[in-house]
């Protein structure tokens, strides 16, 4: 176990960053000191990341001071901030796969012995073991890391920062790909560390973790301070109002749903994750069916076996009445099902291209003449779909890897939405979007709806889960482990069928 920790004084006092056009950061004061977790929250474009930059010395303030320790620091570098004991986890995930977890936790910190300083593994499996078992990970030092999940990567990086023996550590959405369980054992952490003596700086968009953790919480918007609450007066509904300067009322805005005839139905459907589980499930028109359970639980697995993605190992998929074939990602699209991935950026867009190419992207044949794209009709969606899904861009022929997350998010919605798809499946649809863009998402979701499309929602989010579904399917190692309808929709419930 970790011992006390030097305590850290950090002040950033009237912090400006501009950009060409754009004013980043605006006269922002920050303060944050060892022994306590501060909330920093924020819709995304509000500033946050690039305070984390100066905070960080990747990215030099054009105006205001930072104080560490009671010294102003001048030319803050990335090597000095680590030095100074400012330590990152960011939500972008970039381990070295074809090294174990000891060698990534210690990258550059090797430990060696004898004359040619060849690594000691048994050191450095030694020096990590500790921080694993505080962090209660699944995993120990001398795994691969190719073989770790999503959520184990992301225990993986904390592990790497707590071994920096930081005073401040940034955790940048440490939570977006954790288990219910993991995320109880991260925020305990928190807590150890907090009162060990870190300066713990808590970036998120779960507000209700936020609210289980923070002792203040720092709200950015439009580059500005826009308040501070601390102790008792943390409350979600508080936050979200600095967040977006008005009461969010109704949230979830959830409608009662009449479903229509079935357009899915999954029968004895087997996986590759799960060979030897076969899957019934049948999804309605006019209906959000949730998709809940633990990770690895097989749900995102399923979503790509039914889009073609995936091919079923037995089984069939009927879609209207008709078997699709398996393995066949353009019959998917053909029939209307659409998919909006759990990973946007690996999975849902071309970074590089621009906005409206991304959009135009399962389109192309119908935009086409003689094989050669119309860029005006192209331009033409496009711009339909910013102004439908009110995405904020500078122009539609920027690249998609500019956009803030919840922007890429409506770009992977609108790619789908101009296919006029019969069914979506949503793997995950507000996973690193800040609560505006989250209410927008939900509120296109109860439209479609409405309009008789069918979808099909996996969520992590219990509150999501909940406040969205019209009923919730539950799985468990595969399998589909109860169903649940609107009536029997609770928190206990859902985790009983997960769990078994």
């Amino acid at each position: 176990m970790y011992p006390d920790i030097s305590r850290i004084s950090l002040h950033l006092s009237g912090v400006t960053k501009v950009y060409p056009g754009v004013v980043a950061l605006q006269d922002v004061d920050l303060e944050i000191s060892g022994g306590e977790i501060v909330g920093l929250i924020g819709e995304n474009g509000a500033g946050k990341s690039t305070l984390m930059k100066v905070l960080g010395g990747a990215v030099a303030p054009d105006g205001g001071a930072i104080f560490i320790d009671g010294k102003k620091v001048e030319g803050l570098t990335p090597a000095a901030a680590a030095d100074l004991g400012i330590a990152f986890v960011h939500q972008e995930l970039n381990p070295f796969t074809n090294l174990d977890v000891a060698a990534n936790v210690l990258l550059g910190r090797e430990m060696t012995h004898g004359p040619f300083r060849l690594l000691d593994r048994k050191a450095m499996s030694a020096r990590v073991a500790p921080i694993l078992s505080m962090l209660g990970t699944r995993f120990g030092p001398d795994d691969p890391v190719a073989s770790l999940s999503l959520a184990d990567q992301q225990l993986l990086e904390i592990a790497r920062a707590l071994s920096m023996n930081a005073r401040l550590v940034i955790l940048d959405e440490p939570t977006s790909s954790l288990t219910l369980s993991e995320t109880a054992r991260l925020l305990e952490v928190m807590k150890d560390l907090r009162g060990r003596g870190a300066a713990i700086l808590f970036i998120s968009h779960r507000l209700s973790e936020v609210e289980e953790v923070a002792d203040r919480v720092v709200c950015l918007r439009d580059g500005q301070n826009a308040g501070e609450v601390a102790g008792e007066a943390i409350h979600k509904d508080t936050m979200v109002r600095m967040m977006i300067g008005r009461d969010l009322q109704h949230f979830y805005e959830k409608t009662r749903h009449y479903a229509g005839r079935p357009v899915l139905e999954l029968r004895g459907v087997r996986t590759p994750a799960y060979p030897a589980v076969p899957v019934d499930l049948t999804l309605h028109a006019g209906e959000i069916l949730g998709l809940a359970g633990l990770i690895g639980a097989g749900r995102t697995e399923l979503a790509l076996t039914i889009f073609g993605i995936d091919r079923a190992l037995g089984g069939t998929v009927i879609v209207n009445g008709e078997e699709l074939q398996p393995g066949s990602v353009p019959e998917a699209i053909l029939k209307g099902i659409s998919l909006v991935p759990e990973n946007r950026k690996e999975q849902g867009l071309l970074l590089d291209f621009a906005i409206s190419q991304n959009i135009a992207l399962p389109c192309l044949e119908r935009l086409s003449s003689h094989g050669i794209v119309d860029r005006k009709r192209e331009g033409e969606l496009a711009e339909r779909s910013r102004q439908n899904l009110t995405i904020k861009a500078a122009s539609l022929n920027g690249a998609a890897a500019e956009l803030s997350g919840g922007n890429q998010q409506k770009v992977v919605l609108a790619k789908w939405l101009a296919t006029e798809p019969k069914i979506i499946i949503f793997d995950e649809p507000t996973r690193g979007i800040d609560v505006g863009a989250k209410a927008e998402v939900y509120h296109l979701m109860q439209g479609l709806a409405d309009a008789g499309v069918a979808i099909l929602m996996i969520s992590s989010d219990m509150e999501e889960v909940i406040g969205v579904s019209d009923r919730v399917a539950v799985m468990r190692q595969g399998q589909i482990a109860g169903t649940l309808t609107q009536q029997d929709l609770t928190e206990e419930n859902i985790l009983r069928l997960a769990v078994g």
